[in-house]
């Protein structure tokens, strides 16, 4: 219960409630694999083995935060058929603030994991005591009874068996070894609350906008994306039953009207805030730049400030994820 608790301090700290049950999950994981899964071989391999449990999912989990952060690809989406426009130092300064801003969403699952491991301490113990490294061996074994045994046969205490040291000795030295894995741990998850604290610190300073006006963004940036899953599966389905109908019934296809490829690649992009107009989305921007024609069809219009426009703050972050944020 103890370490359900530290991880609730962690997502308390996060700048999403969904944040806050990832790292939740990844607890849970954690303590079924620890309990369940992971066996200390006690031979040479304690060592490999303990650092692939204690790291191995952390990386997994780092890399499906990536994936499954939609941010990731609207950075990506294009970027190969844009070359020339990659030389832009602004835009690399650009494009590096926001994969730093997925990066550190990204990192909640994999610190959750590896801060709960440490608590435990299992994976520590496994992998320290087949580290072979004959100070820190030394160090453990230096004041017991029979030092020599104990330096030679470390890499049996996880089993508690097959070995010729005293029981006592080999439990002060894994206590030790635990002792030294829970201060890991919550150094971990100190530094984890001190740089989101700093970091949310620094967003509320920079932001350029007042408390409230940030709150309805958060609500308008939730709405809007709930709203563009439900539409955008609607519409599909009516495309799909009239290709249909069309083709069962050899009938010519009814009009449906749909955006076209430059259309979607406008709301598609990450958004880019500017104290100069009043936009809210990528996709309030294309509605409020477009006019009627005489066809009565909609066209862009191009609207340029004549200011710079500012770049979109860390605080701001949401308005790309549709996500509420601290």
């Amino acid at each position: 219960m103890d370490k359900f608790k530290t991880v609730l301090k962690i997502a308390n700290q996060q700048t999403n409630l969904n944040l806050g049950l990832v790292a939740l999950l990844t607890a849970g994981g954690e303590q079924i694999f620890s309990s369940v899964v992971f066996r200390c071989p006690c031979n040479e391999l304690n060592f490999l083995y303990g650092m692939v449990f204690l790291l191995v999912p952390a990386l997994a989990l780092l890399l499906l935060g990536y994936i499954l952060s939609k941010r990731t690809w609207k950075l990506l989406t294009g970027v190969c058929q844009h070359k020339a426009k990659l030389c832009c130092w602004r835009r690399l300064v650009a494009n590096g603030a926001i994969l730093v801003q997925i990066s550190y969403t990204a990192l909640v699952a994999p610190s959750s994991w590896v801060a709960v491991a440490l608590l435990n301490g299992n994976y520590y113990e496994c992998a320290m005591t087949g580290a072979n490294v004959s100070a820190y061996n030394k160090l453990l074994c230096e004041d017991k009874t029979s030092a020599v045994h104990c330096e030679r046969e470390l890499y049996r205490f996880p089993c508690g068996k097959g070995s010729s040291v005293l029981p006592a000795d080999r439990e002060d030295v894994l206590l030790v070894m635990r002792a030294q894995s829970q201060i890991l741990g919550w150094l971990l998850i100190a530094s984890v609350m001190l740089s989101s604290l700093l970091l949310t610190c620094v967003a509320r300073c920079t932001s350029p906008i007042s408390y409230l006006q940030l709150k309805f963004w958060k609500v308008y940036a939730e709405q809007e994306s709930s709203m563009m899953d439900s539409c955008t599966a609607k519409h599909a389905k009516e495309l799909a039953e009239r290709n249909l109908k069309s083709f069962f019934s050899l009938t010519p296809p009814e009009d449906i009207i749909t955006p076209s490829n430059k259309d979607w690649q406008k709301i598609s992009s990450l958004y880019k805030y500017s104290t100069n107009d009043h936009y809210y989305s990528t996709l309030h921007r294309y509605v409020e730049n477009c006019q009627e024609t005489d066809d009565g069809m909609m066209r862009m219009m191009s609207v340029k400030s004549s200011e710079p426009a500012d770049d979109n703050p860390a605080v701001l972050h949401f308005v790309d994820d549709g996500r509420m944020a601290v």
